[in-house]
């Protein structure tokens, strides 16, 4: 079986689908990989160290997208689409929920797809879990951004000129992408308080050295783990508690979200006016709309000397380990649908069956296995 991999082309976006590592376990099974010149260098990952580990260096997009087999990080464009072999198969991150156009392309080409969103919440499935590397990568470069952004420091230290304080750092939402944010920023020296709806993580918050912020009467654990949205009444607590906590924060990072629907909002304009200047806000949220009222995807604004960050794809800015644990994702998952070297799509499987968003010329969104 011939595997393909193209080089990412969408905006910043620096992360590769395989590793070097990857690449020679696929060879070692019996597959052939062809990787598209450069697709790794904005991973710092020369294409002399695929060729090292046996992939074949290809010159053009056309060659990689040929492939029985495409792994990709970002969806496919129009024009990627385009390039797919009837009949193959394509592994990626697809946002299935907002490509319609693109799942509907796929399904008339044929192309076999797999969401990489889409990885079950199960034991067996922990290893191709996408969604948690990459949240575990974007909580930790939160605190850095948002301790670069401050006017102060994370950390207490006492020097000759006098003593400063440590910052407070308020994180909210303590999935994956939290709970790394607070470890980072506990490492960092701050004092680090956190909240979430599902009150089953408060021993996780507590574990890492953080106080958990409580709100009356509020509890929020959807299927799988995951937040789910709330009664309007107690929406209104939690904004309210959120809102007074936030005052005498310095750094706060938001990361809730709820699969399929907007980012819920929880920290109003009242709330950032109330804050001290200097204070930093860092919505990882803000590609589904925001946690903060005032955020703007991509941009940083700033109201009454606080300010509020949005950065775009946070685990492309860290793109060497991003690289390494999405392809470790992937190849986990590759391995899953190998059998005798060739690919065995099983939609009675209880991993396959989930990710598999369009076979067969038909699509699969929404389908159980």
């Amino acid at each position: 079986m011939r595997i393909g991999v193209p080089a990412e082309t969408r905006p910043h976006e620096r992360r590769v689908a395989l590793v070097p590592d990857g690449v020679a376990k696929l060879t070692k099974a019996g597959c052939t990989v062809v990787v598209q010149r450069g697709a790794g260098t904005g991973a710092y990952l020369p294409d002399a160290d695929f060729e090292a580990a046996g992939a074949t260096i290809v010159g053009s997009a056309a060659e990689a997208f040929a492939a029985d087999l495409v792994l990709k990080v970002q969806r496919p464009t129009t024009e990627e689409a385009a390039l797919l072999r009837e009949g193959s198969a394509l592994v990626s991150f697809l946002a299935p929920a907002a490509s319609a156009d693109l799942l509907g392309a796929l399904a008339g080409r044929k192309v076999t797809a797999f969401a990489m969103e889409l990885v079950p919440r199960t034991t067996k499935a922990q290893s191709m879990d996408a969604l948690s590397s990459q949240a575990t990568i974007a909580g930790y470069k939160a605190i850095l951004v948002g301790a670069d952004a401050m006017g102060r420091i994370l950390p207490m230290l006492t020097t000759a000129a006098g003593t400063l304080a440590p910052a407070k750092v308020f994180v909210i939402g303590a999935g994956v992408a939290g709970l790394q944010a607070i470890a980072t920023a506990r490492r960092l020296g701050g004092i680090v308080s956190a909240f979430d709806v599902r009150a089953v993580v408060r021993e996780q918050v507590q574990s890492l050295g953080a106080s958990f912020v409580e709100v009356a009467a509020v509890e929020g654990e959807g299927q799988g783990g995951y937040a789910k949205e709330l009664a309007d009444e107690q929406q209104r607590r939690v904004v309210a508690g959120i809102g007074e906590h936030a005052k005498g924060q310095d750094l706060i990072i938001t990361t809730a979200q709820i699969p399929g629907r907007p980012a819920p909002r929880l920290i109003t304009a009242e709330a950032v006016r109330a804050m001290k200047p200097g204070s930093v806000i860092v919505d990882l949220a803000g590609e589904s709309g925001g946690n903060c009222e005032l955020t703007s995807f991509g941009e940083t604004v700033t109201v009454g000397g606080v300010s509020i960050l949005a950065p775009v794809n946070l685990p492309a800015s860290v793109p060497l380990h991003a690289s390494q644990m999405y392809g470790r994702n992937v190849l986990t998952f590759v391995t899953h649908l190998l059998k005798d070297g060739a690919l065995q799509v099983d939609l009675s499987d209880p991993i396959t069956g989930p990710m598999c968003v369009a076979h067969a010329g038909e699509l699969r969104t929404g389908k159980a296995a």
